[in-house]
């Protein structure tokens, strides 16, 4: 895409990102980190991760076995 474009629609470009950019509110790292990691703990009950798959609705179980004759 900046192939086709000159050096001005470029700049132009990165200028309305960075006007879209400075728009947003931020917010301190101690804060969003604290909040991250209670939604984390609030949602590992249901992560299948931590929790894990019932055998009866794990769909990759292998529905049968391999029989070689």
């Amino acid at each position: 895409m900046a192939r086709d474009m000159s050096d001005k629609e470029i700049l132009k470009m990165e200028l309305e990102q960075l006007q879209k950019e400075v728009k947003n509110t931020r917010e301190p790292v101690s804060k969003t980190a604290k909040e991250i990691c209670e939604w984390v703990e609030a949602q590992a009950a249901e992560d299948p991760l931590i929790k894990g798959v019932p055998e009866d609705k794990n769909p990759f179980k292998d529905k049968g076995g391999c029989i070689i004759t």
